[in-house]
């Protein structure tokens, strides 16, 4: 790998326009064990999960404080057996407390670009699946920043809009960087409850002042029929058409998406024959000894019966999941709450397959689950996440100076190994038995605390579910340790620093590229006064 996505990075906002010097960090945890993309494949798919944390700040001048103006919340998914990976974008948010054009779109692009190019991608993938949702919010991890005069958040059909320019032009870039970036890349998009020609019209007059490029014509509708990107979920080796048409090999579940919802209604949802009566019990027509013989024969069968038709149960899909089809669910999210609620929202995937790779290398043979240099433990960015989603605000431009001035220290103290001070362990008084001189019961007497040590530790229990079979943990334990950040790896991977003086351009397509605006343009339109018939 030539370049982190640190550096990556800054140099996409090295060329923006304006005066000013961001300040930018970028937080990649570590590979680890994760079972939930598709819970309800059958086998298991195996699956390897990175959170991804960026956060960035500007300063107007070299004497003015920093202020945050742009976050993104990323994962990424590494499926091995398929030799795919999926980059989902959870949440991108800004301030609206940007001197100069806002930032968001270059490191957006930026982002997108560093996991789709093959020659930049930091994980073992010939195929990359890029997916969001698009729902349009006042705010997402900038608390109260809706509040500020300033912000002004794109409406749900312009930011479809945005959302659409940014993927074109990460599939243009690709296509400019020759053969060695991507072989195949292909869009997909969906706005739930309209029609092809009702989308097209709906996002024209967002798209009118960008160009798109007719290389890459956008396919309406979802990329679970196509061929020609292999998808993530390895399919199975059952012949019979519940587990071919099974969905759970198909939709992938992301975290506060409302696919992943609707997945677990249909899973979930009880078959129209509801519980079976018991069966009906034999009748005692036989002697004792051709009984008991009898007996214990049936005994067998019924276990072994009971085996197979229990293997059989555990093997078939979930609830609905092998009777609705694909093209059956994405016409059924249409009626979803969050796709009926008034707001126009999409459902964007960009699939980019490059050639395979040697098998040579000494990429393909490093375990998934090895930290690299620069990766943090994820609890480091699940506690930053905590911290700028309860701890801070930005309602107001000292709000939000002070905020960006505690999230970025934080950021820099647990690189630094500032440890949390331990929580102090209490003791539990104990009971104990003493016997009365009068040789009656024992009474028991409360003892004092001592520095005693706790109980010793023993296997708990194990978990055993409603039908009485023992529930085995899907996720082993890592064989590697979670990675210790020091204040060279914040300084060589996390934390960067980029100085630009460009002029801004006074074109509108770069003025509109740049803009953070939902304002639709206005038509005004003449009004034609009626004529008075004179009598």
């Amino acid at each position: 790998m030539s370049i982190n996505l640190r550096d990556a990075l800054l140099k996409s906002l090295a060329t923006l326009p304006g005066v000013c010097e961001f300040h930018l960090h970028a937080l990649v945890s570590s590979p680890r064990k994760h079972s939930a993309l598709f819970p309800f494949s059958k086998p298991r798919c195996r699956t390897y999960l990175q959170d991804i944390l960026i956060l960035l700040s500007e300063q107007s001048t070299p004497d003015s404080p920093r202020i945050f103006v742009t976050a993104i919340e990323a994962c990424v998914y590494n499926v091995p057996s398929t030799n795919c990976a999926i980059l989902y974008i959870s949440k991108v948010d800004s301030t609206g407390q940007c001197t100069s054009p806002s930032p968001t779109a270059a490191l957006v692009r930026a982002l997108l670009l560093y996991y789709a190019d093959a020659t930049t991608r930091p994980i073992a993938a010939d195929h990359l699946w890029i997916q969001l949702f698009a729902r349009a919010q006042s705010q997402y991890l900038f608390p109260n920043s809706a509040d500020f005069p300033g912000k002004r958040p794109l409406g749900d059909v312009q930011l479809c809009g945005w959302w659409k320019r940014v993927y074109t032009d990460v599939a243009v870039e690709l296509e400019s960087r020759g053969e060695k970036s991507a072989a195949k890349i292909r869009l997909f998009y969906v706005l739930p409850g309209y029609s092809q020609i009702e989308a097209e019209y709906s996002l024209k007059p967002v798209n009118a002042a960008r160009r798109v490029t007719q290389n890459y014509q956008w396919a309406y509708g979802h990329p679970y029929s196509q061929t020609e990107i292999p998808l993530p979920c390895p399919k199975s080796d059952a012949d019979t058409d519940a587990f071919r048409n099974n969905l759970g090999l198909f939709i992938p579940s992301f975290d506060d998406d409302p696919k992943s919802r609707f997945m677990d209604e249909i899973a979930y949802t009880t078959g129209a024959e509801g519980i079976k009566s018991p069966p009906r019990k034999r009748a005692r027509t036989l002697s004792s000894a051709s009984h008991a013989e009898d007996r214990s024969s049936n005994v067998a069968d019924g276990i072994e019966g009971k085996s197979d038709i229990q293997t059989e149960r555990d093997d078939r899909p979930l609830g609905e999941l092998g009777k609705v089809s694909v093209d059956e669910f994405w016409e059924r999210m249409s009626f979803r709450q969050e796709c009926v609620a008034g707001a126009v929202t999409g459902f964007f995937a960009l699939g980019a397959s490059s050639s395979s790779r040697d098998e040579s290398t000494e990429r393909s043979t490093v375990s998934p689950l090895a930290p690299q240099p620069g990766q943090v433990s994820s609890k480091i960015n699940k506690r930053i996440i905590t911290s700028l989603m309860t701890g801070v605000e930005f309602s107001t431009r000292e709000r939000a100076i002070r905020a960006t001035e505690v999230i970025e220290s934080t950021i820099r103290g647990l690189c630094e190994g500032i440890a949390a001070v331990p929580a102090p362990i209490i003791h539990a008084p104990r009971p104990k038995l003493a016997t009365s001189s009068s040789g009656g019961h024992p009474t028991i007497v409360e003892e004092e605390a001592t520095p005693s040590l706790l109980a010793p530790p023993s296997t708990p229990p194990p978990r055993i579910a409603d039908g009485g079979k023992r529930i085995v943990t899907d996720i082993s334990p890592n064989p590697f340790p979670e990675p210790e950040t020091s204040l060279e790896t914040y300084q060589s991977f996390i934390y960067g620093s980029v100085c630009i003086s460009n002029p801004i351009p006074q074109n509108k397509d770069a003025l509109n590229e740049n803009k953070d605006s939902s304002i639709p343009p206005v038509t005004i339109l003449t009004v034609r006064r009626k004529k008075k018939r004179q009598e």
